[in-house]
C-alpha cells in the first residue's frame, strides 16, 4: 500500500469516528417525546 492511500484510508476512519461521535451525542441530547406502540399497547415516554 502506497502513503497517499494510507493517508486517505486514516483520513476517512478519522472521519467516520467525527460523524459516529456527533450522531451520539445528538441522540443523548434530543429532547421531547417518544411514542411506542408494542404488543403491550402504546407507551409514551418523555426523552
Amino acid at each position: 500500500m502506497n502513503r497517499s492511500l494510507l493517508v486517505i484510508v486514516i483520513g476517512l476512519l478519522g472521519i467516520g469516528a467525527g460523524v459516529l461521535g456527533y450522531w451520539f451525542y445528538q441522540e443523548q441530547h434530543r429532547s421531547g417525546v417518544n411514542i411506542s406502540i408494542g404488543p403491550r399497547g402504546a407507551t409514551i415516554q418523555e426523552r
